[in-house]
């Protein structure tokens, strides 16, 4: 793990939902659980067109944009406004790799146009049902990995820590 656990909950996850007017403790957890699966928490950041701490492809980020923030401006303005000014212009899906908190923005809105209910925050389970489903119904792992994953590098981290 890059990071730890509970600094990247505060500062990155946390943090982001906040500016974008959307936290919840299920919204971190899923997505906690979603880059400790898809990159263990930044140790991978590319895997072939997968990009960042979450993976997300450049068509999947396209789709967040062209799909979604299109109806949304106001959101669409607050996840413009995490992403660095020239650099967003020059080659946004780069973003996903450099910037933590647009990246987690991105991820959350993967979940979010699905419309779709959300487990409880500490319904691991459920949680990994909802990635593999909604994020990642491939091939990065299935709800177990995702499981395995979240206790890994998001709660044995955690308790370390404290």
């Amino acid at each position: 793990m890059l990071f730890a656990a509970d600094e990247f909950r505060q500062f990155i996850v946390r943090d982001t939902l906040k500016a974008i007017d959307d936290w919840a403790p299920a919204h971190e957890n899923l997505l906690l659980g979603t880059a400790a699966q898809e990159s263990r928490t930044g140790l991978n950041l590319k895997c072939g067109r997968l990009l960042g701490i979450y993976r997300i492809s450049p068509k999947t980020h396209r789709a967040v944009w062209d799909k979604y923030l299109l109806h949304h401006p106001e959101l669409a303005s607050r996840v413009r406004g995490l992403a660095g000014q020239h650099s967003f212009i020059k080659d946004p899906h780069t973003e996903l790799i450099t910037n933590l908190k647009y990246a987690t923005a991105i991820a959350w809105l993967i979940y979010r146009r699905v419309e779709h209910a959300l487990p409880t925050a500490e319904d691991v389970p459920g949680l990994a049902r909802y990635w593999h489903r909604f994020f990642r119904a491939k091939a990065s792992g299935q709800v177990a990995d995702f499981i395995a994953s979240y206790q890994h590098h998001i709660l044995e981290k955690q308790e370390f820590a404290a």
